[in-house]
């Protein structure tokens, strides 16, 4: 490999080598992203949960 360009074009075959790194680490940004998500979603449940149950106690 002389050049940076060689290395991104890995012979032919850059496009879908780079590209597949790319879609990858999308969907594992994607699912950190969605996990996040669903625990808030939880905690907050979770938590209008216990405040109901204090509510009515």
């Amino acid at each position: 490999m002389n050049s940076l360009g060689e290395l991104l074009a890995m012979g032919g075959y850059g496009l879908y080598v780079w590209g597949s790194l790319g879609m990858c680490a999308a969907v594992v940004v994607a699912e950190l992203m969605v996990i996040r998500f669903r625990r808030r979603l939880l905690l907050d449940e979770a938590m209008d949960e216990r405040a109901t149950e204090e509510h009515v106690a």
